[in-house]
């Protein structure tokens, strides 16, 4: 059973079920040409907020099958970021820059993110994400109840990053794990399989 804290911003209860440390192990599998890049990762991802209306994300991975210096597990991929309900800039919020907001926070209660619902019956949302390797990610998608689809509306690149140009990302809740798969546009490919996950909630 999952307790939501009482300071929980309304915005976020529909998301209310990722809150949380998860841990568990995944599986790359990427057609390159005729070659196929396929090894197992461990996986720590977090959701936590702070008391503003968008969930903090963070995901870290290391190699199964090998390890680095002092035989600890080989680091892999890191990633970061925030996702929140997709809706209307409001005088009170804050921002651009460090700019406070004027006036009351928007949809500080439950029956006014319930006006966020969209036609489909869930809520849509929007998730920027960070790699430490040149890439940004802008997803686009929805919540509805345990299962999330996000697809990127841009990503952006450095000179020195690697080609990616799409993807599309699944979440869901079944049975107490949260199983994700991530498909992606890459090093010349078309929009495909690329990895996916099983994760149990630690705490």
């Amino acid at each position: 059973m999952i307790e939501l804290n009482s300071e929980l911003p309304s915005e976020l209860v529909p998301l209310s079920w990722l809150i949380g440390l998860w841990e568990g192990t995944g599986i790359v599998h990427y057609v390159v040409g005729d070659e196929v890049r396929e090894h197992e990762f461990g996986q720590r991802l977090s959701f936590t907020h702070d008391g503003l209306p968008y969930l903090n994300y963070s995901s870290y991975t290391w190699s199964l099958g090998a390890t680095g210096s002092n035989d600890q597990p080989m680091p892999h991929v890191v990633e970061t970021g925030y996702w929140r309900l997709s809706r209307p800039s409001h005088t009170g919020d804050a921002g651009p820059g460090m700019l406070p907001g004027i006036g009351d926070r928007p949809y500080s209660s439950a029956q006014a993110v319930e006006e966020l619902r969209n036609s489909d019956g869930g809520f849509d949302i929007e998730v920027s994400l960070v790699h430490p390797l040149g890439v940004s990610e802008l997803y686009v998608g929805q919540i509805k109840g345990p299962r999330i689809d996000l697809a990127t509306d841009a990503v952006m690149r450095t000179a020195s990053a690697k080609e990616y140009t799409a993807a599309t990302r699944l979440y869901g809740l079944v049975d107490s794990k949260l199983l994700w798969a991530w498909d992606i546009a890459a090093l010349g490919q078309d929009l495909r399989t690329h990895s996916s996950g099983s994760l149990t909630r630690v705490e």
